[in-house]
């Protein structure tokens, strides 16, 4: 009887941080060496007037060797802005300056750096879906990719 109301709270503590994490205004990103992001959906509700995204570089290697930065944008939009913010470079943060099919995007960062970066909710909403993250340092986007979802 003991085991069973412990594994009743248990369940229905880790169902309300659920449903917590789901109704938050920001989410921890993180990149590692092997470029890969921790997540392929980050979920945006609607109810916010703002969405954060925090990423962390949980690798070692240096920005210039193997950088990560997140850019928001419509799926369709994603090669030509990567592609784009090729030619843009390090300086840059790889995101062609005053590139409109951007939302959003956070600067690039090295091993064990962090970054943070805000996006109206209202801009998600009027861009459409579907909606992409990526990373735009030099090849990183075949794999470091993944959907944006308002909820």
């Amino acid at each position: 009887m003991f085991r069973k109301l412990i594994l009743a709270s248990t369940l229905a503590l880790g169902a309300a941080g659920a449903a917590h994490a789901a109704g938050s205004c920001s989410v921890n990103l993180e990149g590692n060496d092997a470029m890969r992001y921790n997540m392929a959906n980050i979920d945006v509700p609607k109810s916010c007037a703002s969405f954060t995204i925090n990423l962390k570089h949980t690798g070692k290697m240096a920005k210039n060797v193997m950088g990560h930065n997140v850019v928001v944008a419509k799926a369709a939009d994603m090669n030509g802005i990567d592609a784009d913010g090729i030619k843009a470079g390090l300086a840059a943060d790889y995101v062609k300056a005053g590139d409109t099919r951007v939302i959003a995007h956070s600067k690039v960062v090295g091993g064990g750096e962090s970054t943070s970066f805000s996006i109206p909710v209202a801009k998600l909403t009027a861009a459409g879906a579907p909606l992409s993250f990526f990373c735009s340092f030099p090849g990183h986007a075949a794999l470091m990719k993944g959907t944006l979802t308002l909820k």
